[in-house]
């Protein structure tokens, strides 16, 4: 029976993701409640649209893992508020405390609610690069929240992890072993998955995406990106895959929003640096097969020009 469930989910995800719904859960912060995916791991979906006061700045997902000898969170939350309401949830399904709180990297989605969770006393562990990239730019992701989402940013600090790590931090708690993995260059600095072998399930954070377009960083190198995901990603056989934003879904669906769409467009950026193309035109480069994907218009063209600039001197 879960096992048709979740192929449902699979199913159905692309037509809820495209609903636009200002907030799928009016009486919390939260913009959806926690939904159990397979036994044990649950995830609050956030928006696939940028952050707005509407949705609390709640646009990536929260999931956490009710392993029996305690709770392990993966996202400190974009907020205070949506960290303790992420909790309330948790409380309402488990009398098992939170032990870990994991950052998926250094954005302030993924770490702002550090400062919730280290109130509660909880450890807070991330990549070490993520911790570099909140020294450096945890206070603007902070004046963003509050400039963005207003009161529901009130008591939102920068709070740095308070534990972290270079390769793999692993916790073997209950039926579980939780592998926090570093697998490489990805989207950002300090980007990690949580692998959970026994379950074929992998909380890829901003690895992988696929119902809104992937955005490109300056900082994000796009031919690294695939070198990580062949050699890394892709090993991994994941039968499951809790993305950074977006519903539930498996390696194929990632597979050809990620690194399909990486490919596609440096294909495209390519031909047009090998016809004389300069950067003005490289904007508007073809990205049509990608236009259903949400952010499509705040992304596409953004992307085009950091790739153009990347790949004009590979």
């Amino acid at each position: 029976m879960r096992t048709l469930l979740i192929a449902a989910l699979f199913a159905a995800a692309p037509a809820l993701a495209s609903e636009d719904i200002a907030d799928q859960y009016p009486g919390s912060l939260l913009y959806s409640k926690p939904v159990e995916f397979i036994p044990g791991v649950w995830s609050a979906i956030g928006a696939t649209a940028p952050p707005t006061y509407e949705n609390a700045g709640h646009n990536n997902n929260l999931s956490f893992i009710v392993t029996g000898d305690g709770v392990v969170v993966i996202n400190g939350g974009a907020s205070y508020g949506l960290a303790e309401a992420l909790h309330a949830e948790i409380k309402a399904i488990t009398d098992q405390p939170v032990t870990h709180v994991f950052n998926e990297n250094g954005q302030g989605h993924a770490m702002l609610g550090n400062s919730y969770w280290v109130a509660q006393g909880v450890p807070v562990i991330a990549h070490e690069d993520a911790l570099h990239e909140i020294e450096q730019y945890g206070g603007t992701d902070l004046e963003t929240a509050r400039r963005i989402t207003k009161e529901r940013a009130e008591g939102t600090k920068v709070v740095p992890p308070t534990e972290t790590f270079s390769d793999t931090y692993t916790l073997d708690m209950g039926d579980y072993r939780i592998e926090a993995r570093y697998l490489g260059p990805a989207h950002s600095p300090g980007d990690i998955v949580i692998w959970l072998p026994g379950q074929s399930l992998v909380i890829s954070g901003d690895m992988a995406f696929h119902e809104r377009m992937l955005p490109i960083f300056p900082e994000t190198i796009t031919r690294d990106w695939l070198e990580t995901w062949d050699a890394e990603f892709e090993a991994l056989g994941a039968t499951y895959v809790i993305p950074g934003h977006g519903h539930p879904t498996n390696m194929d669906q990632v597979r050809r929003y990620t690194k399909g769409y990486l490919e596609y467009l440096r294909a495209r950026i390519g031909e047009h640096i090998d016809d004389g193309g300069d950067l003005a035109d490289a904007y508007y480069v073809d990205q049509s097969p990608y236009r259903h994907l949400d952010t499509f218009e705040e992304l596409a063209t953004k992307n085009a020009g950091r790739v153009f600039e990347q790949m004009e001197w590979e």
